[in-house]
């Protein structure tokens, strides 16, 4: 190897670098060259045909070489064949272009390893001379690239293995949109017809949880297993789903955060389906429910007949009694007659407020039932399937069009669902009637506000009057036949309604048919 007796000083060269404000004028003697023989960067310099006439001590470190072993041979030795040509042939387009070029190299060092370099190649010109040269700056960063593709490969890794999961997963920021997804997720996007599935499940969850769910965010505390259903009502049926949520927080990695640490919060969302195990708990338990409907409604019967007979026997006693108490405000000391007249009266007051009393102790007890969480769609679902039989022998048709996520509403289960089973039973009577040709019931649920749920039932009925509408709620008033007056009417569906602090009203817009509007608070105010 011949060395260039007359290569130039990095202090002769370098401190021109063409257009350049800085000069070497500007610069204290010898320091140009003191600064690059410093740099901790590999540097080195070559001649408008890419061989070496200068390379600085971080060079030697990098690559291995001396500057005794290099300088005067090409630049190529450091090469190595794993480099694309094409790489090269984009360099050299940008230097002769006069342009500089940035980029990673396949290196080869002395001893023969092999590692990445980021190259940055500048051409220069000597303002003297005229002479042109080529200066790079490059260092190792395999271990950087290293240390990226790792990342990379893990989390390449963990996509994957969200992808392959069979359950939605999601991850949000703290503001709610989502920011990774897995297949699953998006087909449940699919499905939910273009809402945003976290977004419609969290609103769920914060109503169902309440306060917890804030608390749970704050404290960093997970949630599991919280169930929720999605009624696409008329387009097929219910689905189920079982969410848990996993807070975390990251440290925010921009640059103003770096002597500041900001740490994000995160929600990783997994919603599990389990339609049909769901399906498969109410297939077994709408066989006892049936059952206890059953009961119950002969329980009600029997209410309503011992109620019906009370009420009737009340009003004649109460005429037996004021009769005794007139005669014996007129004539206290009267004999005879009179006084078997009282006698007879008396007795009969004292046996009919006798066999009141007993058929008031007769009348049967209703349980006491705990105030829980109802889920309103999946209750009347339950009634539409036991009135299925009614509805199919009738020829009628059912319009179900729930809104298709409604939080949950703190109320007695057994009573609403005797409240809705009423009024569909009243609403097929109506239509049962054989001048009905259109047989059609349209029940919808909506969320009014963020604090109720309405309800609505319509049939196609013959309807009811103006002058009726409020009268159907008293008892042992039915706008039926009189051989069906014996019951309550809709009384005690006014009193469930009063029990949950809602509101029950027929809609006087309703110009064929009747509709039923039934306004029922998530939450009423006495915790039922």
């Amino acid at each position: 190897m011949t060395r260039n007796k007359r290569r130039p000083s990095p202090e002769s060269v370098l401190a021109t670098p063409g257009d350049l404000a800085l000069s070497a004028e500007t610069l204290p003697s010898g320091l140009s060259a003191r600064m690059i023989e410093e740099l901790p960067v590999a540097i080195c310099l070559t001649d408008q045909t890419a061989t070496l006439i200068y390379v600085n001590p971080a060079f030697t470190a990098v690559t291995g070489y001396s500057a005794d072993e290099v300088v005067g041979r090409k630049v190529s030795l450091l090469a190595d064949t794993s480099t694309p040509r094409q790489v090269y042939e984009q360099m050299w387009g940008q230097l002769n272009r006069g342009h500089s070029w940035t980029g990673l190299l396949a290196n080869r060092c002395k001893q023969g390893l092999v590692y990445l370099a980021e190259l940055t190649v500048a051409p220069l010109q000597d303002p003297v001379t005229g002479c042109h040269y080529f200066l790079g700056i490059h260092r190792d960063v395999s271990g950087l690239h290293r240390l990226e593709q790792q990342v990379r490969n893990q989390k390449t890794l963990i996509e994957s293995m969200v992808d392959a999961a069979p359950t939605a997963i999601a991850l949000l920021d703290e503001t709610g949109k989502v920011i990774l997804d897995n297949h699953e997720y998006k087909k449940l996007v699919g499905d939910l017809r273009g809402r945003e599935p976290a977004t419609e499940f969290l609103r769920t969850l914060r109503e169902n949880m309440d306060d917890s769910f804030q608390s749970d965010y704050q404290s960093g505390k997970s949630f599991h297993d919280r169930e929720l259903s999605v009624d696409p009502g008329n387009r097929g049926l219910p689905r189920w789903f079982s969410c848990s949520g996993i807070w975390f927080r990251e440290q925010n990695g921009s640059a103003d955060a770096f002597f500041k640490p900001v740490r994000q919060a995160y929600l990783l969302l997994v919603i599990v389906e389990i339609t049909n195990l769901k399906r498969q708990q109410e297939a077994v338990a709408m066989n006892g429910m049936r059952a206890l409907l059953a009961e119950q409604e002969r329980v009600r019967s029997m209410r309503e007949t011992l109620d019906a007979a009370i009420f009737q026997m009340q009003a004649p006693l109460n005429l037996i009694a004021a009769a005794y108490d007139l005669l014996e405000r007129r004539s206290p000391a009267a004999g005879g007659d009179m006084a078997a007249l009282r006698g007879v009266l008396r007795q009969a007051v004292s046996a009919g407020r006798e066999a009141l009393a007993k058929l008031q102790s007769s009348l049967p007890e209703v349980p006491p039932e705990a105030p829980m969480p109802v889920n309103i769609n999946q209750l009347l679902r339950e009634v539409l399937e036991l009135c299925t039989p009614r509805l199919l022998a009738g020829g009628m048709v059912v319009d179900w069009r729930p809104t298709a996520m409604l939080p949950a509403l703190i109320g007695r289960e057994g009573r609403l669902r005797a409240l809705f089973k009423q009024l569909v039973d009243n609403a097929i009577d109506a239509m049962e009637d054989n001048r009905i040709k259109v047989r059609e019931l349209r029940i919808t649920t909506l969320r009014q506000g963020e604090e109720d749920i309405l309800v609505t039932i319509e049939d196609s009925g013959p309807g009811i009057p103006p002058e009726l509408r409020f009268k159907i709620f008293e008892p042992f008033f039915s706008t039926r036949g009189a051989q069906k007056r014996t019951g309550l009417g809709l009384a005690l569906a006014q009193e469930v309604v009063n029990e949950h602090r809602g509101m029950i009203c027929v809609d006087p817009d309703c110009d064929h048919g009747c509709r039923l509007r039934v306004l029922l608070p998530v939450k009423s105010h006495d915790g039922c």
